[in-house]
């Protein structure tokens, strides 16, 4: 038996149109908040654990209230057990792995699972931050798992991919890979509505890093149409000097 943690973050829905207010401020109060993409596969990588070597896994979030509802949709599938750190301000990368990492020693855990990146600032460090707070092994962008004593993991290597034997205690950041996300069924999401989640205040320190200005990307130019064999060279032309893919 083994305590299992993954880690899940609310994120704007990658489909979402984002909108910037006085170059300093994202508005997100018309946008739809979803769980971060890759930690669907840290979730469905936890629970093939447990169901290969026993155990309890627990989904772990830090935010407001509002984050209560992808724990919900953790639980829908076969999550046990489900925390929020109730953190409201803004933190950066090291704020947040220290709050994480309080949670994580909270549970006991040996193993914790997380998405490779989230999807909203794809900064990939939390999972190698916690395990160097931990003194964990880590591995990242995992695509597929054995379970025995140790974790044999498949991650990308050198323009290929490696097999990697992995000693717990561990820290295993996931990618999409050959696993197939399971979905809730009528008795995860009655079992979910009625879950309750355990709310951890946080000893957060200060962020050292200040957000300045939010600004999109600039629009790309619009593209150029042309019809009927006439144009065949002017259109190489513009492929080989503009494009510069001929």
């Amino acid at each position: 038996m083994v305590n299992i943690a993954v880690l899940v973050k609310q994120v704007p829905d990658t489909n979402a149109k984002i909108v910037v207010q006085g170059g300093t401020r994202v508005d997100l109060s018309s946008v739809k908040m979803v769980m971060s993409p890759y930690d669907e596969y840290a979730i469905e990588n936890a629970l093939l654990h447990k169901e290969a070597l026993g155990g309890i896994v627990t989904a772990i979030t830090v935010g407001d209230g509002s984050a209560e509802k992808i724990l919900k949709d953790a639980k829908a599938i076969g999550v046990d057990e489900l925390i929020r750190v109730d953190v409201t301000q803004d933190m950066d990368s090291n704020a947040l792995q220290h709050v994480l990492v309080e949670a994580i020693q909270s549970v006991g855990a040996e193993v914790v699972y997380c998405g490779k990146s989230a999807a909203d600032t794809g900064a990939g460090s939390t999972g190698p931050g916690i395990a160097q707070r931990l003194g964990w092994a880590s591995v990242s962008n995992i695509t597929d798992i054995e379970f025995s004593s140790k974790l044999c993991v498949i991650a990308p290597m050198g323009g290929s991919s490696a097999k990697i034997d992995v000693s717990m205690p561990a820290v295993i950041s996931c990618d999409k890979g050959n696993v197939k996300v399971r979905k809730a069924n009528v008795k995860g999401i009655m079992a979910a509505k009625k879950a309750t989640v355990q709310v951890l205040s946080a000893n957060c320190p200060s962020s050292t890093i200040e957000i300045i200005r939010h600004s999109m990307p600039p629009s790309k130019p619009a593209g150029k149409s042309f019809q009927g064999g006439d144009s065949a060279n002017e259109v190489a032309r513009l492929l080989r000097e503009e494009a510069n893919i001929l």
